[in-house]
């Protein structure tokens, strides 16, 4: 049951919809203000330059400056080589002013020609533009007029502005509800469609989440077909020697065994049950090692000389059994690596029981570990009927067998090299097996160096 402060996904469609409304609207605002600021200052400058050059010209024409500025909204102002006023269309008492001789469209005028600059008026939402041109006899005309700053500017703009967006924000949202159904279409057909979702790809960006979708299924059909196979095999091999217990058992339960019988009767069923019992500790086994490669595994050192001494002794007798000489070669110092101890042990025990059961009478196995290249390596050779070469590639699957008939005569249960490939999985341990048909078998696990 899930969380009920669990965070629900969001739509995809609602979110590109709600993105494209606010870009359209955001682009609008910013290029409406732009396009105000820029044209605010160019008809500006350009009304200022024309009106002091239309004054300037009359009045070096003999015309008088008071009545040239009249009543425009511009202020003039006319001043001398030494910054003094000597007129201004708004201040009747020129003599108050200040010397102007430091103001920066001043200066610019006297060494250049004409100057412009731009000043912060008194209130907080207006500001000052002058345009100063030089005249004849070292005087200086200077016009000027107050413009909105950025926040005057915007709030007369505020009317036309929130008017041009309407309309915008409707065409936004038509435009969005259209440009999302395109994007989202192939998105849901690809997603409607798994089995081709490779071949189906509508934007570059999705080919990564393509290819792990069809990795993950392919995966999961592999691991259906594994587990259908794996229960197949394993009712299959629980079946034989449950029907021969059942069939022996029925003979003792109905008295139809002759008393001299029943002994033998016995051998056989605890010789059955022994198979069942290794069969299923051995579908444990491989259970535990899928479990443990999924877990944190905590390596030791392990000596893989002292490994092979003992794996030797313990199977001298299975091999004495079956008329094979064992013999093993270690070095006298340890031989370490990082791993673990009893599923080492196992995996050297299985490599050797598979090297007797499939060898000839008078066949010989040879255990060894050493060092190739840095990296240890334990190996496991015999001189018994060897492994055809189409089959080299399957024998570490479950339940796989070459030989069957000899599989169930030696009492295998067909997982002993699944779990010798697990085992070395585990330690990231690289297997090479080389096998000739009547000449015999090598089976080689190479660690990693320093593991």
């Amino acid at each position: 049951m899930p969380e009920a402060n669990q965070r629900r996904p969001q739509s995809m469609v609602r979110r590109f919809r709600r993105c494209l409304i606010f870009v359209s609207l955001f682009c609008v605002v910013c290029a409406a203000l732009g396009a105000a600021v820029l044209l605010q200052n160019k008809f500006t400058d350009a009304m200022l330059t024309q009106s002091c050059r239309t004054v300037a010209r009359a009045l070096e024409a003999g015309s008088d400056m008071e009545r040239l500025a009249g009543d425009s909204e511009v202020r003039y102002t006319l001043i001398d080589h030494s910054g003094a006023v000597l007129f201004d269309s708004e201040v009747a008492e020129v003599s108050a002013l200040e010397n102007h001789a430091g103001r920066p469209e001043v200066q610019a005028a006297f060494a250049a020609g004409q100057g412009v600059s731009t000043r912060q008026s008194e209130t907080l939402d207006r500001q000052t533009r002058y345009f100063a041109l030089r005249l004849d006899g070292d005087r200086v005309l200077r016009a000027a007029v107050d413009v909105p700053n950025w926040l005057g500017l915007f709030l007369l703009i505020l009317p036309t502005l929130a008017a041009v967006c309407l309309p915008v924000f409707g065409m936004a949202a038509v435009l969005s509800f259209w440009l999302t159904r395109r994007m989202v279409q192939p998105i849901t057909h690809m997603a409607q469609h798994l089995d081709t979702i490779e071949a189906d790809v509508p934007y570059e960006e999705l080919i990564p989440l393509a290819h792990t979708v069809q990795a993950d299924r392919q995966l999961q059909a592999d691991n259906e077909a594994m587990r259908r196979e794996f229960t197949a095999n394993v009712s299959h091999e629980l079946k034989t020697p449950l029907t021969s217990i059942s069939g022996y058992a029925e003979l003792l339960e109905t008295r139809m065994a002759r008393p001299e019988d029943v002994p033998e009767f016995g051998r056989r069923i605890h010789k059955e049950a022994g198979r069942m019992i290794s069969l299923v500790s051995d579908i444990l086994q491989l259970s535990e090692l899928d479990g443990q490669q999924r877990q944190n595994f905590e390596p030791a050192p392990v000596d893989l000389a002292a490994l092979v001494r003992d794996t030797a002794a313990n199977m001298t007798m299975n091999a004495r059994k079956a008329y094979v000489t064992l013999q093993y070669t270690a070095p006298d110092t340890p031989l370490m690596v990082q791993g673990g101890r009893d599923l080492l042990a196992e995996l050297t025990m299985n490599l050797t029981d598979n090297a007797i059961r499939y060898n000839r009478p008078g066949g010989h196995v040879q255990i060894s570990c050493g060092t190739a290249d840095g990296c240890p390596y334990l190996q496991v050779e015999d001189n018994g009927i060897g492994i055809p070469q189409d089959a080299q590639s399957r024998v570490f699957e479950r339940f796989y067998r070459v030989d069957k008939s000899r599989s169930k005569a030696t009492g295998g249960t067909g997982l002993g090299l699944a779990i010798v490939k697990h085992i070395a999985m585990l330690h990231g341990a690289k297997i090479d097996l080389r096998s000739t048909v009547g000449t015999g078998t090598t089976v080689r696990v190479e660690f990693p160096a320093g593991k």
